[in-house]
């Protein structure tokens, strides 16, 4: 019996998708949304359209997905945080995640890099950390808004270093990465769209906070590795489809993102960002979300992070 959920999913797709990045143009999450949809719509034979919906944290962008049908032609391009904090930061949320939405096909694992001004007096992490602890409140650090995972980062260092600087959020990375390199604030963790500037000296790179070092800086140390031992603020960015939608068009998605994460355009593009491809099932980056939950909520609770 060909049931009408049958039937939507064998004639998908038949007219264009649209894909929500809930960050604003010019960050990590748009980037990577850019970099998959081009050959995505190639793959499907129907276009595939980016459509940034920023604000609250991502929540608006989760928001509109949530309310979507459930026809496979809505999908959400987004960082772990929308799953993994966002329901402990935010205690009114206008959807639940793991009610409404559903894991697709994980993209990217994306590291953080501490990143301060040139004119701050620090050439280490070391001397940094003593700057930091010198100067209580007088040093700022810029994040694309509250429990994103460079925000966390930041409170993860504090935390770590004891030592107190205030958060600046901003409505997306690439916005708090402008004022960076105005020098409106002092020091970011960067989730890979300040790596140029690095490299032009318009930024000083310090240290990785992520388990290992990245491959465009080998010889970039680790938090971990100076110290702050077990320092992991990472998060793995991927598409999100409303729930209920069939299992046969997921199942199509995953495979083709994945065989699109498997080409070497597109993971050069990610390498771009200091990140790295991250093909999953469903159920494993599903698995992946709730690792997260876990090991971000301790941090929520003990620095007492909230939403804007």
């Amino acid at each position: 019996m060909i049931t009408p959920l049958t039937a939507l999913a064998q004639a998908w797709p038949a007219k264009p998708i649209r894909v929500i990045v809930n960050f604003p143009p010019g960050g990590a999450a748009d980037q990577i949304a850019r970099a998959i949809t081009l050959p995505l719509q190639e793959a499907l034979g129907q276009p595939v359209i980016v459509d940034n919906r920023a604000g609250a944290g991502g929540n608006i962008g989760g928001d509109a997905l949530a309310k979507s049908p459930p026809d496979g032609y809505t999908l959400l391009l987004t960082s772990g945080g929308l799953v993994s904090i966002n329901p402990a930061i935010y205690p009114k949320m206008s959807f639940d995640p793991a009610r409404d939405i559903i894991p697709v096909a994980a993209a990217a694992r994306v590291l953080v890099f501490l990143e301060v001004k040139p004119s701050l007096p620090v050439k280490n992490v070391k001397e940094f950390i003593a700057y930091a602890k010198a100067n209580p409140g007088k040093l700022t650090y810029a994040s694309p808004g509250n429990g994103s995972s460079p925000h966390l980062a930041g409170e993860m260092f504090k935390d770590m270093t004891q030592s107190f600087s205030v958060h600046v959020p901003y409505r997306g990375a690439a916005p708090a990465m402008q004022d960076l390199l105005g020098g409106q604030v002092d020091f970011m963790f960067d989730p890979g769209i300040g790596l140029n500037h690095v490299r032009a000296g318009k930024l000083r790179l310090l240290a990785v906070g992520s388990p290992k070092r990245s491959p465009l800086f080998p010889d970039v140390p680790t938090l971990s590795e100076v110290g702050l031992k077990g320092f992991d603020a990472d998060t793995v960015f991927g598409f999100y489809a409303p729930t209920g939608t069939p299992v046969a068009i997921v199942t199509r998605l995953n495979s083709e993102i994945n065989k699109i994460l498997a080409t070497q355009a597109v993971k050069d593009r990610v390498a771009g960002l200091g990140g790295e491809v991250a093909p999953m099932t469903p159920a494993e980056f599903g698995a992946k979300a709730h690792e997260d939950t876990a090991r971000f909520s301790k941090l929520i609770k003990d620095r007492h992070i909230s939403g804007d």
